[in-house]
Order: C-alpha cells, then structure tokens, then sequence
C-alpha cells in the first residue's frame, strides 16, 4: 500500500499552518525535504522522510485539538506578524498544541474563532462550496431604513463573483444607530462591512456571535475553551469532513 501523502497535506495535518499557507511556504523556499528544497504537490512517506520549516522539523500530529477564542477587537487573526501588531497567539500561548486560526476576523472585528491544528477540518470549515453559516451582530449608523436593508440583503460583486445574499434582521435602532443581525454564508472578505458601504451605512461595531450550530455564548472577551465532543461532531457534520 502507498503510504505517501502530498507534502502540504502533511504539513497541514500536523498543525504547522493550514494547507494553502504551506503551499505558499513551500513556493517560498522555506521548506526542506531531507535536506532539499520541497515543491509543490510532492510526494513524502511521514515515517521515513524528514520535512522541515525554516529549520524546523516538523512531526505528525494525530491528536486534534478544536478549540473557540473569543477575539478581542484590536487583534489580527494571525500566529505572527510583522508590523508587530497584537495578534491572537498571543492568546493561546498556554494552549497543548501548536494551532492555527480556522478562517479569519478582520482587526476591528470580534467575537467566535474556531482555532485547531486539524488541516482537513479546517480546510472543510473554509470551503467556499459549504456554505457554514455565521452570525453576527452588527452596529451601524445611522439609524438603518427599509431601503438600506434590502441593499443589505442583496448580492454584492465581491473580487468577481458574487456573493450569496445575506439574511438580515433589525434587531432595533436608536437616535443615530441600527443593531443588526446578519447571518452569512460565506467566508468573503470583509463581506458585512463591504454591504453597510454599499448601503452608506458606518459599521460601528462588528461580532460573530455563531459559527454552524456552535455558539460564543458566554465565554469572555480574550479566553478560549476547548470544544465540546458534540460541537466538533456538529460542525463536521455540517462541513462534510468525515
């Protein structure tokens, strides 16, 4: 039986960096495979070849760790950065296993991340075909009309494509500011704030509150927690990942 597996995939599944990251590590020059320099799509057998990143080796993992931050605004959702901005591994310092965001929050952004050292999971989370939805709670000025809200739910060009429309509810509204709830369906960039623009609407502050079936509840700002065997079960369930 072949035991080879394609040498992002390893580096993914041992919890270095998600799959398309290690593509770019590898087009970059910054991963060895028994000394020499690796390429993209090669072949490897874990038991008996030895990969590196930037000198480091890198080992199979086979105990997955899922786990949900709360991040804080003001963070970025990356485990290094080079303006030296606060990013969210500062957060998960104490954690057993070298994770790794599972898609993003933009820096003024907070609320639900999902972090692991699962490749696969991950990748299926990511997946734009999956359609996982996501909540959030946003507030925008000003006060939001009937007008801006069918702006809201409506598609929007997005590098190309465009975007599938997003369910949006007026939780309530004030003088001079709107809550909202929007429920999305993709992993676009910026897709909520890209909407409230289009709609000459300011977001003034921006939460994911769900993730799937897997809700931030009352975990506070900056902590995170393991998630539950149910919750895992759920979002692969949901994300196909098998």
């Amino acid at each position: 039986m072949d035991a080879s597996v394609r040498l992002q995939k390893f580096i993914s599944d041992a919890g270095v960096t998600s799959r398309r990251k290690a593509e770019e590590l590898i087009a970059a020059g910054r991963v060895r495979v028994n000394g020499a320099p690796a390429s993209i799509g090669q072949k490897i057998d874990p038991k008996h070849d030895s990969v590196t990143v930037d000198g480091r080796k890198v080992a199979r993992r086979t105990e997955y760790v899922y786990l949900m931050l709360h991040k804080p605004r003001g963070y970025v959702t990356t485990m290094s950065d080079e303006m030296d901005r606060k990013c969210v591994a500062s957060l998960l310092q104490d954690a057993d296993r070298r994770v790794y965001p599972v898609g993003r929050l933009d820096r003024d952004s907070e609320g639900l991340l999902l972090v692991t050292n699962d490749g696969r999971f991950a990748n299926a989370m990511t997946h734009p075909s999956r359609h996982i939805s996501k909540t959030y709670r946003v507030t925008v000025r000003p006060e939001v009309t009937d007008e801006q809200i069918t702006v809201l739910t409506g598609a929007l060009m997005i590098d190309g494509r465009k975007t599938v429309p997003a369910d949006v509810r007026l939780i309530r509204s004030e003088e001079g500011k709107s809550v909202l709830e929007f429920v999305i369906y993709e992993g676009r960039n910026r897709q909520i704030r890209r909407l409230c623009e289009e709609a000459g609407l300011e977001t003034v502050r921006l939460k994911r509150l769900s993730i799937g079936g897997v809700s931030l509840g009352r975990l506070r700002v900056g902590e995170y927690r393991a998630l539950t065997h149910e919750e895992v079960a759920l979002l692969k369930r949901e994300s196909g990942c098998y």
